[in-house]
């Protein structure tokens, strides 16, 4: 037990090790960039005070060390409010002392462990609203107080990779109560609409179909787009769970493994430059795991459009899931294989995004000369149904 994560850091050391020193370029890098996350929040916080809405149900619930995510059988409905309260211990043979629900102090081993949360302690009480792959974890600890955003099924688990267990327990008591009268449904959930105001064939006559290289090599398709102000773009991809990506910065391999071993976890794998309209992505976003990054991971390119549809700020988005590594065909350097299924990546972002509470509306377009399939600047293929997932932002209206 004490041995992996050490055998693990060796691995890692020496497969960085062996990319920083090989001829060929690494494309995409890991790197620091600013503080620490805290650790996720509930779907949405719920305000100070009691419950306004009547108490639905209450269910109590047992987990020992060795559970990972357990079914409560709760299904959660969109404006309802749910207060867990936990108690009990865990003790990992490995570590100097038991933790309650709250977890362990955090510490560099934990950048080596794949956790649920990874921002929150090691045997920690977590909870998920929704399926495993698009419901973000968020930390309950002894006590967690909050409103759905999204409806979902409810699971709690423990913090801890799919291979580890403690021995104890704890138990929590759920309470889920009916909207507040002053709360419903429709303020969470977004709309599956026909159109969207100013998303017509002219607004897509004026962005290219697909984003390309430095040197003008066409790559990932455009396959989503988001209306909206920047401030609520940064804030659904945060709720969600998506983490800020800078553009990769050379030579920065095993200097980022070292600095990352200083306490702090981080994801921001850096992506290489594409451009659209003219310059490289605003931002960058993705979703991940420490050290798992490295192969694997979801992400994605936004670029802020230099025009407007119906009033609202666009931003044309390009987004792909990193699968593992493949040889760029441009110079035989090492660059990340992404799925051919573009479609999955585009319904990914879909389904996390809506999951916050801060789409209102959201449909598919067929652009004329839709792209249904194609090679990356890389030399990589892809396919798609030639749809362009458009999300409108609850804050719409709040500027740009």
């Amino acid at each position: 037990m004490r041995a992996r994560p050490l055998n693990r850091l060796f691995l890692v050391l020496l497969t960085l090790a062996a990319t920083a020193t090989a001829p060929a370029r690494i494309n995409a890098q890991l790197v620091r960039d600013g503080p620490p996350q805290k650790a996720a929040s509930p779907p949405s916080k719920a305000q100070d005070g009691a419950p306004g809405g009547k108490l639905r149900l209450t269910q109590d619930v047992s987990l020992s060390g060795g559970d990972h995510w357990m079914d409560t059988g709760i299904d959660a409905k969109a404006g309802e409010r749910v207060v867990i309260t936990a108690s009990g211990a865990l003790r990992y043979a490995d570590a100097p002392e038991q933790n309650g629900p709250q977890g362990l102090s955090r510490g560099w081993k934990d950048l080596l462990r794949i956790l649920p949360l990874r921002d929150a302690g090691r045997g920690a009480l977590v909870g998920r609203i929704g399926d495993q792959d698009t419901g973000q974890p968020f930390l309950v600890g002894a006590k967690s107080d909050f409103t759905v955003v999204s409806a979902g099924r409810l699971y709690l688990g423990v913090n801890q990779e799919s291979n580890d267990s403690a021995d104890g327990s704890y138990a929590a008591h759920v309470e889920v109560y009916e909207p507040d009268k002053t709360v419903t449904p429709v303020t969470f959930a977004a709309r599956d609409v026909k159109e969207i105001s100013g998303v017509d064939g002219s607004l897509f006559s004026k962005m290219p179909r697909r984003v390309s290289d430095k040197d003008g090599n066409p790559g990932d398709m455009v396959n989503f787009i988001l209306l909206g102000p920047e401030n609520a773009v940064q804030q659904v991809f945060e709720r969600a769970g998506w983490v800020k990506v800078d553009r990769a910065p050379r030579d920065a391999v095993l200097t980022a493994l070292i600095e990352s071993l200083s306490k702090e976890a981080y994801v921001q794998m850096p992506m290489s430059q594409l451009y659209l309209f003219g310059r490289y992505q605003d931002y960058g976003f993705a979703h991940a795991d420490p050290v798992a990054v490295v192969a694997t991971r979801h992400h994605l390119r936004l670029w802020k459009a230099p025009f407007t549809a119906a009033g609202q700020t666009v931003w044309v988005g390009a987004a792909t899931h990193d699968t593992g590594f493949e040889r760029d065909r441009r110079n035989n350097g090492i660059t990340h294989k992404i799925d051919p299924n573009v479609d999955a990546e585009r319904d990914y972002v879909e389904k996390t995004l809506s999951a916050t509470g801060l789409v209102t509306e959201k449909t598919h377009f067929v652009p004329d000369h839709a792209l249904k399939e194609a090679k990356t600047a890389t030399g990589g293929s892809f396919h798609s149904s030639g749809q362009v997932l458009v999300l409108k932002l609850v804050s719409c209206n709040s500027g740009s």
